[in-house]
């Protein structure tokens, strides 16, 4: 048999829909970002980064690459092995009670992403709750899913963000089985924000546990960059807040949150957390002092809601359609795949513009999109220079516009 031949088939098909995926082959330049250097065959050029999830630019903050610097100085490269033979560095430490601190719990678990820690918790935890049901949101994370389908827990998908048909599943069930109730705080594609409050009072009225996945919001939201759930003034109601290192905080990792029992629990049980090696001890010493340094400062988060909202106002004057959402995520809807790649690619090459265009199956057929995060180093002269090149290209390829 010719696998190969198998394998080169199901590429051709995604060429031909659309949804073919070319990475940009990119260099960050420090101190400089969004400015990043583009290889592209034998070609250099100096393009603007418009997609990173680096959402504040703390992976360029001059005091987190400082305190990595001192962590290889002090510790050398690696952590050694797994949290269990000889990885657990004291920096992990200190950064867990730092997370749990910084969520209002009694303790928190490092995982190497938010995705491995995403199915490694819902996974163990669905799991090892005999007759566990685990209800979850229609547009939960790929890992999420992955994590309740490994867990060969009963599962239950509600509406997206519905309260009401949360509460009609709960009512069906037996009063006496485990519940956890698994969402996120601000969906990465459409920008929208859950209603944390109303979910956990349902949860509280039907004796169910809450799992928050908070990787877009941590860093961004609440006084001190606790998330949503800080900002509604709800962490404490939810049972565990789960969260990236590698998005607002600029480095790398995922983590839980909750009670000590919880992650006690998880910690013993995961196959995600005891078989894979800890993290770098200068990744969590740079996610430590970036996490402190947005607990104690508002300056990222004001800016990076002034640049959100210009650009948000630029694209309503040239009627090129977003999603109108409460959150720092702008998706400008192009709604065909072959389009989406055209105008990225046209961005890119006339316009020295990176924004990668989002198709199936990140987003369902027929919702593609350029999802924009606009961060406190862009500039207005950047937002300005992007819209005025979007503009040109709605009228070149005569796409639709919002009519105010």
């Amino acid at each position: 048999m010719d696998y190969n031949a198998i394998f080169r088939k199901k590429i051709e098909n995604l060429k031909q829909e659309g949804n073919y995926r070319i990475f940009a082959d990119l260099e960050r330049y420090q101190g400089s970002f969004p400015r990043a250097r583009n290889y592209s065959g034998n070609t250099e050029r100096d393009v603007t980064v418009w997609c990173s999830n680096d959402y504040l630019g703390m992976g360029q903050n001059e005091a987190v690459i400082n305190s990595m610097k001192e962590a290889i100085d002090k510790c050398g490269a690696g952590a050694g092995g797994t949290r269990n033979i000889s990885g657990t560095n004291h920096y992990h430490v200190l950064l867990e009670k730092e997370l749990a601190e910084l969520h209002g719990k009694e303790a928190a678990l490092l995982f190497t992403s938010g995705y491995v820690s995403n199915w490694a918790s819902l996974s163990v935890l669905g799991a090892n709750l005999e007759n566990c049901v685990i209800l979850s949101d229609a547009l939960n994370h790929a890992s999420m899913i992955e994590g309740v389908r490994h867990s060969r827990a009963k599962k239950i998908i509600w509406k997206h963000n519905d309260v009401a048909d949360l509460k009609k599943h709960l009512q069906d069930l037996d009063p006496s089985v485990p519940k956890l109730i698994a969402f996120e705080s601000v969906y990465s594609m459409d920008g929208d924000i859950a209603p944390i409050s109303d979910i956990c009072d349902v949860a509280e009225e039907f004796g169910a546990m809450t799992y928050l996945d908070e990787v877009h919001a941590v860093g961004l939201y609440g006084t001190r960059g606790g998330g949503v759930s800080e900002r509604d003034g709800v962490a404490e109601r939810v049972t565990i807040i789960e969260g990236t290192l590698g998005k607002a905080f600029g480095v790398l990792g995922g983590y839980i949150s909750g009670s000590k029992e919880m992650c006690d629990f998880v910690r013993s049980f995961a196959s995600g957390f005891i078989f894979t090696t800890a993290l770098p001890p200068a990744v969590a010493a740079g996610a430590l002092t970036s996490i402190k340094h947005l607990k104690a400062s508002e300056l990222e988060r004001a800016d990076q809601k002034r640049k959100v909202k210009y650009l948000r106002d630029q694209l309503n004057k040239s009627g090129i359609p977003h999603i109108d959402n409460p959150s720092h995520i702008v998706p400008v809807m192009i709604k065909d795949p072959v389009k989406c790649k055209m105008i990225s690619d046209i961005l890119m090459d006339k316009y020295g513009i990176y924004v990668q265009p989002i198709n199936y199956p990140t987003v369902p057929k027929g919702t593609e999109r350029l999802r924009l995060t606009p961060s406190p180093v862009h500039s207005f002269e950047d937002i300005d220079f992007l819209v005025d090149a979007m503009n040109q290209l709605w009228s070149q390829c005569a796409l639709s516009r919002v009519v105010a």
